[in-house]
């Protein structure tokens, strides 16, 4: 097959790989449906078949449109004024305690005044329940809204746009209301135009714990003590900066905590009980939007993420006993809502506090929860696209029929003064059946998925990955051409073999997280079985052969022991926690000594060049000061970003890291492009030239991006990225050492195989929890989206890109006798030969897991853990595919252009 051929190929199936992944993904995470419109004086009357939205309400003056508001309800406005207290990822076990215990003392402590608020019955205190993905923008739109997000606002987080569907923010714009937010960007992209005054933060440069909270907390006595305004919106995002730093228990927690304790006495003290006599009634709701894990991190859907905060503090609530029920965080939309005399959103899902209306007479009470129940029946309708309008056989229906019917009865016994409170209970109780089974029924409603545009993804990447097997084939018939290659040794049966165990596990949503010990054993079981082939075999290089393997071995064992669990078994004892234990000088001199190991294998690598002259010597210098530049780095800088949690020590810090990056990213560069122009000059023979130049651009990209990795990564795992290099260093010499005995796929696979056991050893898992968000933004002054997420791009895939890029070294010291079978010189069967398989096996290998896992997730689109285990694991699966393109491409490239120039300088060589 020509190289064009292959080529052209190769190109059609990485198209169709990507056309077929865009259309399932657009098929199966489609943005969540919504009814168009806005909530009216409509929603204060009985839902019935046909569209009743009232447009005309649209051109009332807001005032006219809140009298319209309050006539219609029939409930008179508990309260004057809002202010909305966000605190970003505060746990409610902080302040409620969990599982029926207190907070601990020390948490307590921190925050002894909300304390004395709830002890004394002035404040009610719930558990809301956050759905996953429980990320800032999601989050915002459930209170705002009451409708439960897409799955994918987990993406749209980092890019928020306007939020268009109905909510509480627009509806008091729409009354007149004037409002305030201080805080969070993320309110002024949702909301934009709607706010009187602003003061807006970047929500994601989370190395700032200070200004951050800052920014607000300056414009607060200003904005307490005017009175013009009606909503005031504070979201601190100190907190949630401060548990990604450092975690739950980091040092910084408790004065964090002490500090929005006084921001709530502040509020309290100012607005609420000095106002008390007067005829504003001012209702201060603190609420988070998600909790944290252990680390710090959220995004998943365990209960220490999904544990968020709501108390209501006012008027009229200190008769309420406190309880610290759960309840739905989309809850808190109809709640306020009717508390404030305005419709309740038109999607929303959730259902009134009933315990924040008890101080209202009866009658006001039934008609908060009626209007609550008319609202997610229409909702319930819009959805039951099958069934006749107003006439929904099913069982929330029923129960709303009943509490209907027992509502009416009430009416005409309470005219008559015969109501007795048995039936005001047995009503209220009917209602709660109904609204508590509708919100759930609507929670949980999976939306439609048009099943051809997922089967024609799933066929089209079935397709390419069929053409990715049969190149490969094809690629062995031509490089192999008199070995039967349906014969296998057991090394190479093993490699299929691991990835049907893989594919195999994917069904079950506990391998799934907890998949890191697959691949540490699989992976550690391949270098068993080539340990075994190596004793057994005769060759003169058996010894350094072993040795290889043995480092490979015990390298791996610590790499599984580095970091404990996916999901489940986190809380076991594991080597990173240990070094956490012990301290930051233990992690720092773990730190020192693999940046030191890392330069050392470097100038070792680059020293069997020496020969070469003294472009090589300028290569192992740059690297030489990168990694000295790194050191210094660690050992000035680091430490105290943590402890202070200002970012960086000052924009020395900054500056230094730009440096290195600046000085990283030249050096790969000037090396690739350099190395075949020098290299020509130094060697006569073709192959020679190619091999060093590819052996240069080959270490060059390695060392590159280990240091790289040695500066972004959490202190803790610096020692994992030098053993990520052994390991797969040991490998290449291995298999350069083997000569035919390893075919040249199989040592393709088993580092990409390593680079994936690599992954988890980093502490990855398949939830979105464990991406590091504080590392991206080393070296960043301002917040980027561009910027910060590429970095994490590199941090998140550390290992797998490490494995893919020293591809461009293994192709450079395999045995390529073939290719000197005649003196003619053809480029693209070189480029076929030295590409085909470093290509074709990474791009093989993944398509095969992309496939399947496809194919599971739409088999599992009803399964309980859908959203909280199988879609996240499929992001990853997703984004792993953009790395091994990316590799490919990097690999594909380097090769590509080292033996064209290469080529072409020898065919000018003879004419000068």
């Amino acid at each position: 097959m020509k190289c064009s051929t292959f080529t052209l190929l190769t190109a059609l199936a990485i198209l169709l790989q990507i056309t077929g992944l865009s259309l399932f993904i657009l098929g199966f995470f489609p943005i969540k449906p919504a009814l168009s419109g806005v909530s009216g004086p409509e929603s204060f009357r009985p839902p019935s078949c046909a569209s009743t939205q009232d447009q005309n309400h649209t051109a009332l003056h807001p005032h006219q449109l809140k009298s319209l508001y309050q006539k219609l309800s029939e409930i008179p406005p508990s309260y004057d004024r809002l202010i909305l207290l966000v605190i970003d990822g505060l746990p409610a076990e902080f302040v409620l305690g969990r599982d029926g215990q207190p907070p601990s003392k020390t948490l307590k402590d921190a925050m002894p005044y909300t304390q004395s608020l709830l002890a004394g019955k002035m404040a009610l205190g719930y558990h809301a329940k956050a759905a996953p993905p429980t990320v800032t923008l999601p989050r915002l739109k459930a209170m705002t809204s009451g409708s439960i997000g897409g799955f994918l606002d987990v993406l749209l987080n980092f890019n928020t746009q306007a939020f268009l569907e109905d909510n509480i923010i627009g509806q008091f714009f729409r009354i007149g209301w004037k409002m305030v937010m201080l805080g969070d960007e993320t309110w002024l992209k949702l909301f934009p135009g709607l706010f009187t005054r602003h003061d807006g933060v970047s929500s994601f440069f989370v190395k700032d714990t200070v200004q951050v909270d800052h920014n607000v907390s300056r414009h607060l006595s200003y904005e307490l003590y005017k009175d013009d305004w009606n909503l005031l919106i504070l979201h601190y995002l100190g907190l949630d900066h401060v548990g990604h730093l450092g975690g739950r228990s980091s040092v910084m927690m408790g004065p964090k905590l002490r500090e929005m304790d006084e921001i709530i006495k502040m509020i309290h003290l100012s607005t609420i009980q000095s106002h008390e006599s007067d005829h504003r009634q001012t209702l201060l709701v603190v609420i988070s939007d998600h909790g944290m894990q252990e680390n710090g991190n959220h995004g998943g859907s365990s209960y220490e993420e999904t544990d968020s905060l709501v108390l209501f503090i006012g008027p009229g609530i200190s008769h309420v006993s406190p309880t610290y029920d759960t309840i739905n965080q989309v809850d808190i939309t109809p709640t306020l809502a009717l508390l404030f005399g305005i419709p309740i959103p038109i999607n929303n899902a959730g259902h009134l506090i009933a315990d924040l209306f008890h101080p209202l007479e009866d009658h006001q009470l039934l008609r908060a929860m009626e209007l609550n129940s008319w609202q997610l029946l229409r909702l319930l309708q819009a959805q039951a696209t099958d069934s006749t309008c107003g006439n929904l056989e099913d069982a929330s229906s029923s129960l709303y029929l009943d509490a209907a019917a027992l509502h009416g009865s009430w009416k005409s016994k309470n005219v008559l003064r015969s109501a007795s409170g048995n039936d005001l209970k047995s009503t209220v109780l009917a209602y709660t059946e109904f609204l508590a089974t509708a919100s759930d029924q609507l929670s949980h409603t999976a939306t439609d998925k048009p099943i051809g545009l997922l089967v024609s993804g799933i066929m089209t990447m079935l397709l390419s990955c069929v053409m990715f097997m049969g190149l490969l084939y094809k690629m062995g018939q031509e490089v192999y051409p008199n070995k039967q290659v349906h014969k296998f040794q057991l090394s190479e049966a093993l490699i299929g073999g691991i990835i049907v165990i893989i594919v195999l596990s994917m069904g079950s949503s506990s391998l799934v997280e907890e998949e890191q010990y697959l691949w540490h054993f699989m992976t550690s079981t391949f270098f068993l079985v080539l340990l075994h082939q190596t004793i057994k075999s005769n060759t003169g290089n058996r010894t350094s052969q072993l040795f290889s393997v043995a480092v490979i071995l015990i390298s791996g064992r610590i790499l599984k022991g580095w970091h404990q669990g996916g999901v489940n078994w986190t809380h076991l004892p594991d080597i990173s926690k240990s070094l956490e234990i012990l301290g930051s000088p233990y992690v720092k001199l773990l730190q020192i000594i693999s940046i030191l190991l890392v330069i050392t294998l470097c100038l070792c690598t680059l020293s069997s060049l020496l020969s070469r002259g003294s472009f090589v010597i300028l290569i192992g210098l740059s690297y030489l000061c990168s990694g000295l530049l790194v050191l210094h780095y660690v050992i000035k800088y680091q430490g105290s970003e943590s402890e202070t949690g200002t970012g960086t020590s000052g924009n020395d810090a900054i500056v230094a890291v730009r440096l290195i990056y600046g000085l990283i990213i030249a050096s790969v560069t000037v090396t690739v492009i350099a190395s075949p122009w020098f290299m020509s000059f130094e060697s006569k023979d073709l192959v020679s030239v190619i091999k060093d130049s590819l052996y240069l651009s080959g270490t060059a990209y390695v060392f590159g991006w280990c240091l790289l990795q040695l500066l972004l990564q959490q202190s803790v795992n610096s020692m994992v990225i030098s053993l990520l290099l052994v390991q797969i260093v040991a490998t290449i010499y291995y298999a350069s050492r083997s000569g035919s005995d390893v075919k040249q796929w199989v040592e393709i696979a088993a580092i990409y195989y390593l680079g994936m056991a690599g992954h988890f050893s980093l502490g990855n898992t398949n939830t979105l929890a464990t991406i590091d968000v504080a590392g991206a933004f080393i070296g960043i002054s301002s917040h980027s989206t561009v910027l910060s997420g590429v970095i994490m791009f590199v941090i998140t895939y550390a290992s797998p890109m490490l494995a893919l890029l020293s591809m461009v070294m293994s192709v450079s010291v395999k045995e390529t006798n073939i290719i000197l079978k005649n003196n003619e010189v053809n480029t693209g069967q070189l480029v076929k030969m030295f590409l085909g398989f470093p290509c074709l096996v990474p791009l093989g290998m993944n398509s095969v897991l992309l496939v399947a896992y496809t194919v599971i997730l739409l088999l599992m689109r009803n399964h309980l853990f859908i959203w909280t285990v199988f879609s996240p694991k499929y992001i990853y699966v997703v984004v792993t595919t953009v790395c091994v393109l990316v590799g490919v491409l990097i690999v594909a490239s380097t090769v590509t252009y080292v033996i064209s120039t290469a080529v072409f300088l020898r065919k000018k060589k003879p004419s000068s």
